[in-house]
This record gives C-alpha cells, structure tokens and sequence, in this order.
C-alpha cells in the first residue's frame, strides 16, 4: 500500500491524511451518533448488558462493512455529475471532500449533542449535493447539471419512503404480536416485568429475539453506512492521487478484457437500435479524432468516446502497464459512456429486454472502477466499529422512553428492530442508501401508535424538524465551504 504514495510531494501527502482523516473521523461519529437506534431496543430492555451490546453492535458494524460490497458507496458517489468526477484535480478534490465532510460532522456532532436521533445518511446525500451545486454556481453551469438529479431522486425516494414503511409494519408486527399472543409477557415494558414478575429481564425467547434483531440492524448498518465511508475515501484518493486510483490496478487480465469486450457490444447495441437512438447519439456523423482536445461527456460524441477507450484498451493485460495519464483519459471514458447508457436506458423508445441488456454492459463497464481496496474498507470498518462503542447513552433514552409516552414493551421492541433490520437489508440489495435512524424511529413510533401509548410531541417534533432541517442546512453549509475553499485555492 505505501508504494501506492511514494514520490508525492509533502504537501500533497499532508493533505491526503488530512483528507483521509476527516472521513475515518466522520465514520467513528457516525458510529456512535447511529450506534443508539441499532442497540437502543436490547438496552433499554436489559436483554444484554449496555457494555456488551454496544462491543456486539461495534463488532457486526465491522463485519457489516467488510462484506457489504460497494454498490451504496457508488451510489453515493454518482450523485455528484460525471463532469466533475472526469475533471477532479488534487486542488478541488481537496476543497470538495474536506467541505461536504466538515458541514456533515458539524450536524452529526451538533444532533448527537442534543440527543436527537438524526440521519448521518441524510446529513451526507446533502453534503454533496451542496458542493455540486456551489461547483455549478462557481463554474458557471446550469443548476440542472450540477448535481446528478435523477440519483438523487432515487436516494430522497428511498430515504422517504423507508421511514414510512418501518412505521406502517412495524405497527402492523405489533397488531399481529398481540393478536397472535395477547396476554404474553412480551407485551410488558421493563418497568412492568420488575413491578409485577419481580424479573430483571424479558423473557427467553423474546430476549433471544432482541437480541438477534439488534445485531442484524447492527450488521445491516455497517454495510450500509459504511459504504458511505468508503465512497468518499475513494472521492479522496481519486481526487488527490489519481494515477493510482482511477482504475484498479489490482485488476486480472480477464477482467480488463471483460470492460474491453463491453466496449465493444455497446457500439453493437447501439448500432443495433440505430433506428431509436441514431439522433440521440449522432450515430455514423462523428470521426474517431473527433474528440475534443478538452474531453465533456456528450452524448453526441459516443462514438468517438469508444473509439478512443478501445484505442487505450488494445492489447493492455495489466493496467500498471499503462501511463498514468492514459490510465486517468480511460476512466474518464469509462464514467462517461457509464453515464450516456445510463441516459440512453431511460428513454421511452427502448424496450424492457433492451434496457436490461445495457444494465449488464454498464456492469461490465464500471467493474474495474467501482472498486475499493481492501485497506480502504478495512479502515472504514474500523473506524465504524470502533466509533460504535462510544457516545450511545444520548440517544438511547431518546428511542426508548421519549418516543412514545409510555416506555417501549419487549414486542414493541423485536417489530421496529426486525423491521429496520430487513428494510435496510433490502436496501442494500439495491444499492440505496437509507437512514438507520429514521428507519428504527419511525418503525418505533408505528408500534407507540399501534399500541395506543400515544406519541411524546415535543421528542416527535424535533425528530421531524431535523428530518426537514438537516437537507437544506447542511447543503447551504456545504455550498459555502466549498465556495470559500474554491476561492483560496484560486
């Protein structure tokens, strides 16, 4: 690994530890801001011990990390517009990554103070979009492209719609629970099962279940958030050192020749819907040196774009056998025609059968740049995990008492946990990312409703007003570091 950062100069070695720094230290708050909504339910309980819930919660966030993949940490990514992912440089790279991530920890930092269960998910998405947007602002581009806005509808999609979900079945876990078993002890609060059973803790089966739920949403979280983590050291890495990082350079022979060979069925598959996408894409009016000195990504100019990436391409077997600046020209060309296929699987001429084929040829395409290595998520992991052992006592009154005006009973419990485990879990099969937090918060507060306990509006309203708050806040507070960081550096 330390090889991958020999010859650069210092001040360029400073800054990316600074970088790297800033987003490790974003992932250790994140661990413990989110920690509380994962091991709120077995604590406030007492189905385990505060000290072992919190070491169990750190250790399947680690785990959770290390096999969860990288779809959410390039869904993350790609909300930024692909134009300023193609024309990062050390300077900006710089200026992005440090603004998103101070306005991000300032909110985690701030909420988590005041023990209100806000999103570090949410906190993040604005972040970006708001360096997006001042990068649009600053360079004289149309709002509309300075943010890829088809992604972040698809992100606040989900982001609305899994709160929603978890209170709608967490409640409806509960009405099942009770109908099912309506005089079972797992109907209690802790407070009733001292009062009246004169016991400790739930009992067996349900504590086996609280148990296992939280360290499912435990599991669930790492791998979710902390992809987020990894996106944004890669943002980092690529923008301050990309001759290294732009592609994978641990990439084997077959997989360059898969990208290479997806190349060339993408010309063929837009060749063969010449009749639909020929105007579109200027399909047989542009040369193979028709590329601009100065490369955009234009959808007009994809011919050429494959072209030139199969030029790049032609008989390389390992990608260290590239120069550094053909390597950063090839992922440019990559992200690009990523980006026309992307557009061109969104046109209403093209049919289903169609655009699952180019869903395949983009996987091809994008498989040796959506990577990480290994240090990268292991670090993240680390980070998440250890993070998770501090800092949960805020925010688990909050989940467990505040929420509801009654104290939460152990079925309460198991349904908002079980839900927000396989909620986030689904999320994680598409690649989106959700709100650890507003998916348990909410999903307790359809089971305080459900069970008639009533809601605490003072705890609600604040929940809601940071739900609505942490988007416009954090963008403008991002927007404007990034302005002024812009302005520095020139």
């Amino acid at each position: 690994m330390i090889d991958l950062f020999s010859g650069l100069d210092a001040w360029v070695l400073i800054s990316l530890f600074l970088a790297l720094a800033f987003v490790l230290a974003f992932e250790f708050i994140n661990g413990f801001h989110d920690t509380a909504n994962a091991v709120a339910t077995v604590i406030y309980t007492k189905a385990m011990p505060p000290h072992l819930a919190v070491l169990l919660s750190g250790f399947f966030n680690f785990l959770g990390v290390l096999l969860g993949g990288v779809g959410v940490a390039y869904a993350i990514v790609h909300l930024l517009p692909v134009e300023l992912l193609i024309n990062v440089n050390t300077g900006r790279g710089l200026a992005m990554v440090f603004s998103l991530l101070a306005a991000a920890i300032a909110w985690n930092l701030g909420t988590w103070y005041f023990g209100i269960p806000a999103s570090s998910s949410h906190t993040l998405i604005g972040s970006i979009l708001g360096v997006g947007m001042a990068n649009a602002m600053i360079n004289d581009i149309p709002l509309a492209e300075g943010v890829n806005w088809q992604k972040a509808i698809d992100i606040g999609a989900s982001l609305v719609v899994s709160p929603i979900v978890g209170f709608g079945v967490a409640a409806l876990m509960l009405i099942a629970l009770k109908r099912w078993r309506p005089l079972s002890k797992m109907h209690k609060t802790p407070d009733q099962r001292r009062k009246l059973d004169d016991k400790k803790h739930p009992p067996f089966w349900n504590r086996l279940v609280l148990v296992l739920s939280a360290l499912g949403v435990s599991f669930v979280h790492g791998s979710n958030d902390g992809q987020k983590g990894i996106g944004l050291i890669m943002l980092v890495l690529i923008g301050i050192v990309p001759s290294q990082f732009v592609l994978n350079l641990t990439s084997s022979t077959y997989e360059i020749e898969r990208t290479r060979d997806a190349t060339l069925h993408l010309a063929q598959f837009y060749q063969r819907n010449n009749t639909s996408l020929g105007e579109y894409l200027a399909l047989g009016k542009a040369r193979e040196g028709d590329l601009p000195e100065q490369f955009e990504c234009n959808p007009q100019q994809t011919e050429p774009t494959i072209a030139a990436l199969q030029e790049n391409l032609r008989g390389v077997a390992d990608y260290h056998s590239m120069a550094a600046d053909k390597r950063i020209e090839t992922r440019r060309f990559l992200l690009c025609l990523d980006d026309t296929a992307r557009k061109v699987g969104k046109l209403p001429d093209l049919g289903a059968r169609e655009k699952a084929d180019l869903d395949k040829l983009r996987k091809d395409l994008t498989s040796t740049t959506e990577y990480a290595p290994f240090w990268v998520i292991f670090a993240v992991a680390l980070a998440l995990g250890v993070g998770t052992m501090v800092g949960w006592r805020r925010v688990v009154l909050t989940i467990g008492e505040k929420i509801g005006k009654q104290g939460m009973t152990y079925a309460q419990g198991m349904s908002a946990q079980i839900t927000a485990a396989f909620a986030i879990g689904l999320a994680n099969v598409f690649s989106l990312p959700v709100s650890t937090t507003h998916v348990l918060s909410s999903g307790v507060a359809g089971t305080m409703v459900a069970n008639r306990s009533g809601l605490q509006g003072s705890t609600v309203k604040n929940i809601m007003l940071a739900w609505v708050l942490t988007l416009p806040v954090v963008m403008c507070m991002a927007a404007g570091l990034f302005w002024l960081a812009s302005k520095a550096i020139g």
